[in-house]
């Protein structure tokens, strides 16, 4: 499965309103994506769990993409208190396919409990370099997730492939749930070969990386989608 990741917390060159967000998903599929995750804006262009504004880049995506599924974040940038995130999650009118929780995140296992409580299925975000893989696997809800994010925070395309492999190694197999295994800046091409190679779901787009395989910046997300088709189909 290859998803697209249009903007993240990124603030320029990343669609930010609904309909842009809802064009670049729109072109990413076209090129081969599979699923969107997404990060909603407030009027300042902040990333917001505000119910209005959730319904507005999850319709518009719907909208114009209704044949994958959109994803939305709960990163504690949207609201630092997860009480306070929770009671957004329960606000809200239109509800995404999936959304992700960061599981090194204060509240992690409250947040993804109100999503299911929702409806929504949890992609959980497992970062390196924290302790969310202990965390996860210790929360007794973990084999219900629709997949784990296992992110590479490591930006360095010299090491970011061995941080990967660590991650993996932390996680082990014993959940049964898709990994979908992806990296950031430097670290982002080297880890998505490596995620091709073991036959990982991927994902790609702005919020990763603003550049190609061979350094040069890419124009947009569709880019960056046609670009790892080609690297992950046999």
């Amino acid at each position: 499965m290859l998803q697209v990741c249009p903007n993240g917390s990124r603030t320029e060159g990343v669609p930010v309103s609904p309909e842009e967000i809802a064009a670049a998903v729109r072109a990413a599929t076209d090129v081969g994506a599979q699923d969107a995750h997404v990060h909603p804006r407030d009027d300042a262009g902040a990333c917001t769990l505000d119910a209005f504004h959730v319904a507005a880049a999850v319709t518009a995506v719907r909208t114009a993409t209704p044949s994958i599924g959109v994803g939305v974040t709960t990163g504690a940038w949207t609201a630092p208190d997860p009480g306070e995130r929770a009671a957004l999650i329960r606000s809200w009118t239109v509800l995404p396919d999936h959304a992700s929780v960061n599981f090194h995140e204060k509240g992690a296992e409250l947040v993804a409990e109100t999503l299911f409580e929702r409806g929504v299925a949890v992609e959980a975000g497992i970062f390196s370099g924290t302790d969310a893989a202990e965390r996860f696997l210790r929360w007794p809800h973990a084999h219900h997730v629709r997949r784990i994010l296992a992110e590479v925070a490591d930006t360095d395309p010299q090491t970011a492939t061995g941080t990967a492999k660590a991650l993996l190694h932390d996680l082990g197999t014993r959940l049964g749930r898709p990994i979908l295994l992806h990296g950031e800046d430097g670290g982002t091409w080297p880890v998505l070969r490596l995620a091709a190679r073991l036959n990982l779901d991927v994902r790609i787009g702005l919020e990763d990386t603003l550049t190609l395989p061979d350094g040069a910046p890419a124009t947009d997300n569709a880019v960056l989608v046609q670009t790892a088709r080609a690297l992950i189909t046999p």
